[in-house]
C-alpha cells in the first residue's frame, strides 16, 4: 500500500508512460489515492515530516500518543494494523484528530515551486499552489489546451477557450453528481445536455452504458395522498426525516419508520419517500425545522402528500389523466445561452398519470432562476410539441436541439406555496469548560442519550437539566450540549453505561470540571425548534448533529457490489461549490430492487465522508462522481449515519 522512496522513481515513470489527467490541485502525476506530490523549495524541519511517507505533512492528524501523521497515510495504515506505527501503542483512527491550526498554517506556508518548470519559475507557499495552477499558470493552461485537443481532435480555435475544458456537468455540480434525481438514466439529458461525452457522470445511482439503453426507461415515481389517523392527537408519527432547504438534500425524504408506531401501523409510508405536502401546505422547498413544525402540529387525522420511487421499469403508461377542477395552464419560456446550456430542471413520469412531471428544479439552474415553474407540474407541450402522452427521453431531445428559446405548457394543481426565505446558515459548535463547586452527595441533576453502543454511534449528549441539582443551578450547561469529558476523563468514545457510571462516580466529589459542546445556530434569525420539554425522551434534530466536528464522527465502511450492468442505486447531493464553499456529501435516494437497496445498511441522509478510502471532503460532485464510475463491481463508501429528526 505504501511506496518506498526508492521505488518512487520507477512509479513516476509508470504513471507518465500512461498517464492519466495531472492533479488539479497539486500539477503532477499520482495515484488517485495517493498524497498530492509537492517541489518543495528548502529542506523540511523533521517534526513536520510525516514517517510513514517520509515527505511534509498533509491534512496532518495528532495521535493519542502524539505522533503526527498525514490523514492520508495513518488512514491506510489503521486498516491493516491496530497500533501507532512509531512506538506500536494500540490505537484506533476514531482516537486521533486533527492537528492544531498553528501546524496545519506552519505546513501551508512551506514553499513550493511550481512543477511547470519550463513555463513557469514561480515559487510560492503550499496553499496558494492550486489557486496558482487554475488561475495563473500559462504551463498548466497549456497542458489543459493540449489535452482539449487530443480529446477534440476535429475542432478548431477553441485552443484559447480554457473555461471549455471542463465538461458541461461541471456548470451545475448537484447535476453532475446526479444530484436528488430520481430521473432517468436516459432521460438525464433533460437535466444536461444530450451531448455529454461522457452520460455516466450524470449520477452514480444510474450509470448506463450505450447498449443498456434501448433496454432502460424511466425511474418511475409515484405521488399518493395518505391520510394517517391518530386516537391521541398528540401522539408521534412515527418516523424519522431527513432534509430540508437548508441542507444539500433539499426536499423532506423519510429515513426511517419506527416500530409499533401509528405510521408503521398505517404500512403505507417508507424509509426513501419524499414527503411532498402536509395538511395541504407544500413543503417540498422549506427548512428541515419548518418541515418538523409541520410534521409534529397535533391532530386527529394528518394528510400526507408522498413521492415514492418504483424502481425502473419500460412501460409506459397509456390512460390520460382525468380532468381536474382548479387547475391552470401555464406558458413559461426560457432562454439559453447556447444549445447545450442545461436548463437544471429534473423530469420523472409517475404510475397512475400518463406524461411527465417536473421532480425537481436545481437551485441555481437556469429555470430556478426564471422562478416560473414548479415542481408537480405536469408538461402539456415543449415548443409546441404534444408531450401529454410523452415521456422523458422526448422532452430531453427537444430540450437538446433548441436553439435558444424553450416554450412551455405546464398544468398546474394549486396549492398553499411557503413564501420563500433565505436559507439558514446551519449550525456551528462551541466548546466550553465549566467548573463546579458543589457538595459531595449533591447530584449534577442531568440526564444524558447517544452512546457509541447505540445503533447510530452517537456521542453522549444532555436530554434534560432538572431544576435539583448543580447544573441547573450554575446554568451553563444546557439540554444538547455534548459531553466531552467529566475531570479530564475523556466521554467521547463511552457507551452509554459507561458513560452513566463516570458520571456518577465523579460527581461525589467536592469539585467538578465539565468539558462540553454547545451547537448553536449560526443565524439567530432561524432559532432552533422548541422540542417537546417532557419526558427522557428528547433527541435532537437531524440537522443539529450536521454542525458537530469531524472527530465526534464515527465512521462505518459499507462495501456494495454489483453486476456489470447494473448501477449503484443511489444519489448524492452536495460537495464543493463556488458560491457555498465545502459541503458534505448525502445519500438523498435509494432506488428499490438495486445493490444499495438491496444492502440495507444505507440511509437516505447518509453522510459519504470517503469512497474506497479517499476522503471526500473538498470535492465537488464532477470530481467524485468519476471515481464512483470507476469502480465496476465493488465500492467501499465510508459513511456517518446520523438519526433523523423523529415526528
Amino acid at each position: 500500500q505504501w511506496v518506498n522512496m526508492d521505488e518512487w522513481g520507477t512509479m513516476q515513470s509508470l504513471l507518465k508512460s500512461n498517464p492519466g489527467d495531472l492533479c488539479s490541485e497539486c500539477g503532477q502525476f499520482h495515484l488517485l489515492p495517493d498524497n498530492h506530490l509537492y517541489n518543495f523549495q528548502d529542506e523540511v524541519d523533521d517534526e513536520l515530516i510525516c514517517h510513514i511517507c517520509l515527505q511534509p505533512l498533509l491534512q496532518p492528524m495528532d495521535t493519542p500518543c502524539g505522533h503526527t501523521y498525514c490523514f492520508k497515510c495513518l488512514e491506510n495504515f489503521m486498516q491493516e494494523y491496530n497500533f501507532c506505527p512509531m512506538d506500536r501503542k494500540k490505537l484506533s483512527f476514531q482516537q486521533c484528530h486533527k492537528s492544531s491550526l498553528l501546524v496545519r498554517n506552519l505546513l501551508d506556508k512551506l514553499l513550493v515551486l511550481c512543477p511547470f518548470k519550463a513555463e513557469c519559475q514561480q515559487t510560492m507557499q503550499r496553499c496558494e499552489l492550486e489557486a496558482h495552477l487554475q488561475n495563473r499558470c500559462p504551463g498548466f493552461k497549456k497542458y489543459r489546451a493540449e489535452l482539449e485537443r487530443k480529446k477534440h481532435p476535429f475542432s478548431k480555435g477553441k485552443e484559447d477557450l480554457p473555461a471549455k475544458v471542463e465538461p458541461l456537468t461541471a456548470r451545475d455540480p448537484e447535476v453532475a453528481a446526479g444530484g436528488s434525481a430520481l430521473v432517468a438514466e436516459s432521460s438525464a439529458a433533460a437535466v444536461v445536455s444530450l451531448g455529454t461525452a461522457e452520460p455516466g457522470l450524470v449520477n452514480p445511482a444510474f450509470e448506463e452504458t450505450e447498449e443498456d439503453l434501448p433496454q432502460r426507461a424511466s425511474l418511475v415515481a409515484e405521488t399518493s395522498t395518505i391520510e394517517i389517523h391518530r386516537e391521541d392527537p398528540e401522539e408521534d408519527l412515527g418516523m424519522r426525516i431527513v432534509g430540508g432547504k437548508d441542507t444539500p438534500l433539499g426536499n423532506i425524504v423519510v429515513q426511517e419508520v419506527v416500530r409499533h408506531s401509528v405510521v408503521a401501523a398505517d404500512g403505507r409510508i417508507a424509509p426513501g419517500d419524499h414527503i411532498l405536502e402536509v395538511n395541504g401546505v407544500n413543503i417540498s422547498s422549506v427548512t428541515h425545522c419548518q418541515a418538523v413544525s409541520f410534521l409534529r402540529h397535533p391532530g386527529p387525522v394528518l394528510h400526507l402528500m408522498v413521492l415514492q420511487e418504483k424502481g425502473f421499469s419500460s412501460k409506459t403508461v397509456q390512460q390520460d389523466s382525468n380532468s381536474a377542477p382548479n387547475r391552470e395552464v401555464i406558458h413559461v419560456t426560457l432562454i439559453k445561452k447556447d444549445r447545450s446550456e442545461p436548463l437544471g430542471i429534473k423530469l420523472i413520469r409517475k404510475t397512475d398519470e400518463a406524461g411527465i412531471f417536473i421532480l425537481d428544479l436545481l437551485e441555481g439552474g437556469l429555470a430556478a432562476k426564471n422562478g416560473k415553474l414548479s415542481r408537480n407540474d405536469r408538461v402539456l407541450s415543449i415548443n409546441g410539441q404534444d408531450l401529454r402522452q410523452g415521456t422523458p427521453e422526448t422532452a430531453a431531445q427537444i430540450i437538446q436541439t433548441s436553439e435558444s428559446r424553450v416554450n412551455f405548457v405546464v398544468l398546474r394543481q394549486p396549492g398553499v406555496q411557503l413564501p420563500d426565505s433565505d436559507l439558514p446558515q446551519g449550525y456551528i459548535s462551541h466548546e466550553k469548560t465549566v467548573s463546579i463547586k458543589k457538595e459531595p452527595k449533591e447530584s449534577l441533576g442531568i440526564t444524558i442519550g447517544g452512546g457509541r453502543d447505540n445503533k447510530n454511534k452517537l456521542p453522549i449528549y444532555v436530554t434534560s437539566v432538572q431544576p435539583i441539582g448543580c447544573l441547573f443551578r450554575d446554568g451553563r450547561i444546557k439540554r444538547g450540549d455534548i459531553l466531552l469529558s467529566i475531570n479530564g476523563i475523556d466521554l467521547t468514545h463511552l457507551n452509554y453505561y459507561e458513560a452513566v457510571s463516570a458520571l456518577k462516580s465523579n460527581a461525589a466529589s467536592h469539585s467538578v470540571v465539565l468539558k462540553a459542546l454547545e451547537i448553536l445556530v449560526s443565524d439567530p434569525t432561524d432559532p432552533p425548534l422548541d422540542m417537546k420539554e417532557q419526558g427522557f425522551g428528547w433527541s435532537p434534530l437531524w440537522i443539529m448533529w450536521l454542525g458537530l466536528p469531524s472527530y465526534l464522527h464515527c465512521c462505518q465502511d459499507i462495501v456494495l457490489s454489483k453486476g456489470n450492468l447494473e448501477s449503484w442505486g443511489f444519489s448524492i447531493v452536495g460537495g464543493f461549490e463556488e458560491s457555498k464553499g465545502n459541503q458534505p456529501f448525502f445519500i438523498k435516494t435509494i432506488v428499490p430492487g438495486t445493490p444499495a437497496f438491496r444492502d440495507r445498511r444505507l440511509k437516505c441522509g447518509d453522510e459519504i465522508v470517503a469512497v474506497n478510502g479517499v476522503p471526500a471532503i473538498g470535492m465537488s460532485n464532477s470530481e467524485l462522481i468519476p471515481m464512483l464510475k470507476e469502480q465496476r463491481n465493488k465500492v467501499t463508501l465510508t459513511v456517518v449515519s446520523w438519526p433523523g429528526s423523529l415526528v
